[in-house]
This record gives C-alpha cells, structure tokens and sequence, in this order.
C-alpha cells in the first residue's frame, strides 16, 4: 500500500458512514469520467484510422439500404 493510500484509508475510517458514501460516490463519478474520456480518445484514433483510408462517404440511398436491410434480417417481434 502506498503512502497516500494508507493517509486515504485512515481519514475514510475518521468519517462518518453518510460521508463515506459520498466519497464512494466521488470515486465513481471520477472513475466514469475516465473510462469516458479513454472512450473518446479510441474513438477519436478510429476515425482517424478510417479517415486514412481514403474511403468515398456513403450516400444518403446507401444508409438508408443499410438500415433496411438491417429491419428486413431483425424484424421486432410483438
């Protein structure tokens, strides 16, 4: 256990349990927060690898083919 985690667990132990929740709140929110922005940056290194291959964009007609198929081979049921 580092230093700083040892001082964390020592004043988290100092808290009473309403406050313990907040900061396990915090760790959450801070944790999304970084699992969102790593999302972003592999997101963003995709599309600049597709960006390099140099592909025509698809037409408005192709999409919407696409997303037909797509209906035709998943139809809901109910």
């Amino acid at each position: 256990m580092t230093a700083i985690e040892a001082r964390l667990l020592q004043r988290l132990k100092q808290l009473p349990p309403s406050r313990v929740a907040e900061v396990v709140d915090f760790v959450e929110f801070l944790a999304a927060r970084e699992e969102r922005a790593a999302a972003a940056a592999r997101l963003k290194e995709a599309i600049t690898r597709i960006d390099d291959l140099g592909l025509a964009p698809f037409s408005e007609d192709e999409i919407e083919a696409e997303v037909q198929a797509v209906r035709a081979a998943h139809p809901k049921n109910g």
